[in-house]
């Protein structure tokens, strides 16, 4: 068994927090990342309650949105700090639980696919659909994004889309306040 503290979908340059909200991926493809976006409580930034969201910790008590949410178990790969703190809380080996219900049409085997996450890297952004994301999470997210596509070929460029594109109906993020030209110039740099 391979010590999980050598395992090559550790980043590096990211503060680790393991969640426990992870599996293995039932094939060893991994060819699109998802990029979502979160603040918690909604519109508000800098917190904890994201950390303790992706643990199992959210204290159902602590604001009204909460106890809502507090039952859920998700994660994602990582989360990009308004800051530019990156936060690892899933290997990239592993599946993480963020897409949800979703489709995305792939072009490479020219058919409709569900069950995102097994094949997927999720990707957070502390934010929301209004507010501009930082100069620091674009730059953050294009060195996360060249690592990954070190790490996995088949992520390319068109193999990057968003939490809105493969949910339509029930998702938004990362919203029009991300700026995919700006990130398309950061990752050519």
């Amino acid at each position: 068994m391979t010590d999980p503290d050598s395992s090559p979908g550790w980043w590096p340059s990211a503060r680790r927090v393991v969640s426990p909200n992870a599996d293995q991926r039932p094939h060893d493809e991994v060819s699109l990342l998802l990029i979502h976006a979160i603040s918690l409580p909604p519109g508000q930034f800098h917190g904890a309650a994201i950390e303790a969201l992706f643990t199992n910790q959210l204290d159902p008590q602590a604001h009204p949105y909460f106890a809502a949410i507090a039952h859920l178990r998700v994660s994602a790969h990582m989360l990009i700090r308004r800051d530019g703190e990156c936060i690892q809380f899933v290997d990239t080996d592993r599946r993480a639980w963020h897409a949800g219900r979703s489709c995305w049409w792939d072009p490479n085997q020219l058919r409709w696919r569900k069950a995102l996450n097994d094949f997927t890297v999720g990707i957070e952004l502390e934010g929301d659909d209004t507010t501009p994301y930082t100069k620091a999470q674009y730059a953050r997210l294009a060195e996360a994004i060249a690592w990954l596509r070190a790490r996995y070929p088949a992520i390319t460029p068109g193999r990057i889309t968003s939490h809105a594109r493969v949910a339509p109906l029930r998702k938004t993020d990362p919203g029009p306040a991300f700026d995919w030209a700006y990130l398309r110039q950061q990752l050519v740099t």
